[in-house]
């Protein structure tokens, strides 16, 4: 009857010397573990055990099922295969010393006998040729594809880091089935079929000559279990150890909506000045960090050119964990002020990592302190000063606010005075810039072709504040919540909605609860999509253009609103054709997290130039269409500066649906 020999021509002196080494293996681990954890337990406190269901349900699906990091096909396939390879493995060496050490010894029984044992090896061997074409296809992606995202580490340890992984890995594979094939060959079971590879080995031996050399296979057994040994107790040493920092990493990820921002934590000052100011999940992002560089190929900022990779930037927030007594500071010698006034805030380096690395909540939190020091250029402070004084960043004056609304017939309602179905928060792109207030008129005679009953809070309104707290103004951002709150509590109103995806994002998940209760807050994609469906406003001229639509980060990464733009966008009769990048994969504009306040920096190609060249490769595109006044700025400016201006139209929502209607 088959039945698992764990120990077939291994002596006694090899078994005695296994348990030393699984012994002292273990006390390295756990020292290790114990390091780390000591690391994580420097950081600030945070609360992250509610939800508990939902957390072990994201556990299983993200950390055990693989499921965002197989959505990158190639290295997704490759991780899966590596990472269930190793998984089995480790889960059939557990079964075998439980049922040799505790069943055999214990209780003189054993579980992996008959047709359990040959299923057993058959599992085994299916699974370890996996592990062996995972390895094979990490070894030929890094020396020899080397997409750009592999290369240019911070430090040059970590590429010598990643190759002893991998030739240890595909040591104790490959060890592990001579292992196999010299004892089939030597001991020819009936049931050798049922190890297809290491049948397939030991026919290589039997080939070779006399298999009967048991010295060899001793000689491949020790190897194997000391490379074994040496891997296990350096897992917390290496970039092995993500595959226990990921799986935690992903468990005590913020389940708050993706558009709540954390508020600011106070030392000596706001934000984080060194490492001890993070918290420990901050740190624990840091640990969890696989360096697959998904990030940077997402990010807007990289693409472009500037001084930003939020792969380095994690890795080198990493690596400062450890680093004690060298005089290096956080600001300046670890991380630059550059690269974190690059960040767009958009989000998608966030949206792809694997382990879920909250990357903007410890670039904001830098950027806080940069605040509070005054390290900021010119431009964004005088932007956030106009905001502190004006409550808008054009520096204009609060009653200059609703000019814009003077043409116009009947008089829009004063929300504070009368009550209104919908209160619209208009925002201070669409109010004061000059460019854009005709598309503002435009809203406010589709909003009265519906029929709709709405006013605004006039001289009431303050910016919003989205982008002053992802600039690292908290202190700006409570006080434009607290008088927007003041204004807005005036309201009698059913929902609130707006044309800008950055108010409507922190107005949804940042403002007081009392500020909506249980009324909607929409974006006017959302109210005209509605509208439309509803019959209350009818189409009434169904256009021909050819166009495409950008997908802005605040609405599509930070909201999921993805269909409803579209769906107005098709009712209006348009035909619309999709950018390759588009969705939760559409580029962001550039303008975010307070850039559109900040000088230029020097870039190879600016993301809205990117972005229009994009839209222009598609057949036949005349129109670009937008859903955010920053958007509308900022792609207007880039059709000129790419001289596209003859081949792309940039138009905003409103405006298809004006002309249709």
């Amino acid at each position: 009857m088959p039945i698992r020999e764990t120990f077939w021509n291994i002596p006694h002196w090899a078994e005695i010397g296994q348990y030393i080494l699984a012994l002292l293996t273990f006390l390295i681990f756990v020292y290790g573990i114990w390091r780390r954890i000591r690391r994580w337990r420097m950081g600030k406190p945070v609360r992250r055990t509610d939800q508990l269901v939902l957390r072990v349900r994201s556990l299983v699906v993200q950390a055990v099922g693989q499921l965002r990091t197989v959505q990158d096909i190639y290295p997704g396939i490759m991780h899966f295969t590596i990472f269930w390879g190793i998984v089995a493995l480790l889960i059939g060496t557990a079964l075998a010393t439980i049922d040799w050490d505790v069943t055999h010894l214990l209780f003189d029984f054993q579980f992996l006998v008959g047709s359990v044992y040959v299923l057993f090896e058959l599992v085994l061997d299916v699974f370890g040729v996996l592990l062996i074409i995972g390895l094979g296809m990490a070894i030929y992606r890094r020396y020899i594809a080397r997409p750009s995202r592999l290369q240019n580490f911070p430090k040059r340890s970590l590429a010598r880091d990643d190759a002893y992984i991998l030739v240890l890995l595909t040591l104790i594979a490959i060890s592990g089935y001579l292992v196999e094939g010299l004892r089939i060959a030597v001991t020819q079971p009936d049931w050798a079929a049922w190890s297809p590879v290491g049948s397939a080995i030991a026919s290589i031996f039997i080939a070779a000559g006399d298999p009967t050399n048991q010295t060899l296979h001793l000689v491949l057994w020790v190897g194997h279990v000391l490379i074994s040994f040496v891997i296990l107790a350096s897992i917390p040493f290496t970039k092995l150890f993500h595959i226990l920092a990921a799986p935690l990493n992903i468990f005590f990820r913020s389940l708050q909506p993706a558009g709540a921002l954390a508020p600011a934590r106070y030392s000596s000052g706001p934000g984080v000045e060194q490492m001890s100011d993070f918290t420990w999940k901050q740190i624990l992002d840091f640990e969890s960090c696989t360096r697959c560089g998904r990030c940077q190929d997402r990010c807007p900022a990289h693409i472009s050119g500037a001084k930003l990779s939020p792969r380095d930037v994690i890795i080198k927030l990493g690596a400062h964990v450890w680093e004690r007594g060298n005089g290096r500071t956080l600001h300046g010698d670890v991380i630059t002020a550059e690269e974190l006034w690059a960040c767009t805030t958009c989000l998608a380096c966030v949206q792809v990592c694997p382990v879920f690395i909250d990357h903007l909540w410890s670039f904001v939190d830098m950027r806080r302190y940069l605040v509070d020091e005054g390290q900021i250029d010119a431009q964004l402070q005088d932007a956030l000063a106009n905001l502190g004084r004006y409550g808008n960043s054009f520096g204009q004056s609060e009653r200059m606010r609703a000019k814009w609304t003077q043409p116009v017939q009947p008089k829009i309602k004063d929300a504070r005075k009368e009550p209104v179905d919908y209160l619209w928060f208009v925002g201070d792109y669409a109010s004061y810039h000059a460019s854009l207030t005709d598309v503002t008129r435009k809203t406010v005679e589709v909003f009265q072709k519906a029929g709709l009953d709405f006013g605004i809070l006039y001289e009431g309104e303050r910016n919003s504040g989205n982008d002053a707290r992802r600039a690292g103004e908290e202190g700006l951002f409570e006080m434009l919540v607290e008088e927007n709150t003041a204004a807005i509590s005036q309201c009698e109103f059913k929902a609130i909605v707006t044309t800008d995806p950055h108010t409507y994002n922190t107005l949804k998940h940042e403002y007081p609860a009392e500020v909506n209760g249980d009324r909607p807050i929409l974006h006017y994609a959302e109210l005209l999509d509605q509208l439309i469906t509803s019959g209350k406003l009818k189409i009434s001229k169904r256009l021909n253009h050819k166009v495409t639509y950008h997908d802005p980060c605040y609405l599509g990464r930070y909201n999921g609103v993805y269909d409803a733009p579209r769906r107005v966008i098709l009712a209006s009769g348009c035909q619309l054709v999709e950018m390759p990048r588009h969705r939760d994969q559409a580029f962001c504009c550039g303008a975010g997290g307070g850039r559109i306040w900040m000088e230029e920096i020097e870039v190879e190609e600016r993301p809205s130039e990117a972005r229009i060249h994009e839209a222009v490769g598609l057949n036949g595109v005349e129109v670009f269409v937008v859903t955010c006044p920053k958007d509308l700025t900022m792609y207007k400016d880039a059709v000129k500066t790419t001289g596209q201006e003859e081949n792309l139209v940039v138009m905003d929502l409103i405006e298809l649906v004006h002309e249709a209607v």
